[in-house]
């Protein structure tokens, strides 16, 4: 735990480089070479992705961030007050501080991030504008169990996911994840979270790979961070961002594709490349309502309350352990 000033507390139990460098190592040697999107968000990475989040083509954010402005009200009126709020994936808050000024008297909000750098400046400048509030970070792989801060309130703990970001599980995983969530908030705790809905193939394909080329830029981030931080030596103008959508399984996929044949050397071992072989870096899976509520079932969690944008391109759930 640090001394640092604005916050209650800050615990790093996140060591980003050993694993980053072991996943990588391990996901470049498998049949179908994989990278993990969890390690997009460096500091360049967060930066790319804020842009991304205010490209016309990508609807995600925007639409998710005004649904919230719309129904902050009736999400106050069903989390209840003196609840401890914990953040799954930091971002930039935006969507939080709209939740944190319409909810009644909460007792804490704990953030939980993997990128120390951009976690700690999020959760700084919050402390700083709300000096009221009991403010937490946790630097920490939010896939994996963490230890929560002491608690500073009687009410229900409250993790919130936005971003669809649940779509980069599989679904097996996603059961596993959100009973992960479920233990950790307990019986009787809620999630509220944002969960993209299934829709034309032409508007998904978009978002995900932007005329700007900025979404491409954040998925070859992967490739800027291996050669910075390990010294490998991907050449970033043989690879090019893909994006598709699978509809047999529901989901976007995004890949980096070698463009031609080549082999690239990461931590003294190397990796041969055919031209047209792929690293798969994310997957994005689109839900329909009923079909996340299943999902979340299977994990112990009962539905609530849901909302939808105007032209349903999106929907935010409130659901209780």
């Amino acid at each position: 735990m640090s001394d640092t000033a604005t916050l209650a507390s800050f615990d790093d139990v996140h060591e980003q480089r050993n694993e980053f460098l072991s996943e990588s190592l391990a996901g470049l040697a498998t049949e179908q070479k994989t990278l993990s999107c969890k390690y997009f968000y460096d500091e360049r990475g967060s930066d790319l992705f804020q842009k991304i989040c205010d490209l016309p083509e990508y609807y995600v954010t925007r639409t998710e961030t005004k649904l919230l402005r719309d129904i902050s009200g009736e999400i106050a009126d069903v989390i209840g007050s003196d609840c401890e709020m914990i953040e799954y994936g930091t971002g930039s808050s935006e969507k939080m501080r709209i939740v944190l000024d319409a909810l009644r008297d909460p007792a804490a909000f704990i953030a939980v991030d993997i990128s120390r750098e951009h976690l700690l400046q999020v959760t700084e400048a919050l402390a700083a504008d709300r000096p009221d509030l009991t403010v937490h970070a946790v630097c920490a792989d939010f896939t994996q169990p963490f230890d929560l801060p002491e608690r500073a309130g009687s009410g229900n703990h409250v993790a919130f996911f936005p971003g669809s970001s649940l779509g980069n599980f599989t679904h097996e995983w996603a059961v596993d994840f959100l009973a992960g969530i479920a233990e950790t908030i307990g019986s009787g705790g809620g999630l509220l979270i944002g969960i993209d809905l299934k829709k034309d193939k032409a508007i998904l394909e978009a978002a995900y790979d932007d005329a700007q080329g900025v979404t491409a830029a954040f998925n070859m981030n992967l490739l800027v961070r291996l050669n910075a931080e390990f010294g490998s030596d991907f050449d970033l103008d043989s690879f090019r961002h893909k994006a598709m959508y699978n509809d047999d399984i529901g989901r976007i996929e995004m890949h980096l594709m070698s463009l031609k044949d080549q082999t690239v050397t990461l931590d003294g071992k190397s990796f041969k490349f055919a031209e047209g072989e792929t690293i798969h870096t994310e997957n994005s899976y689109k839900y329909g309502i009923e079909e996340f509520q299943a999902l979340a079932g299977r994990a112990g969690f009962t539905p609530v309350k849901v909302w939808t944008d105007a032209d349903d391109l999106f929907s935010i759930h409130y659901l209780t352990a």
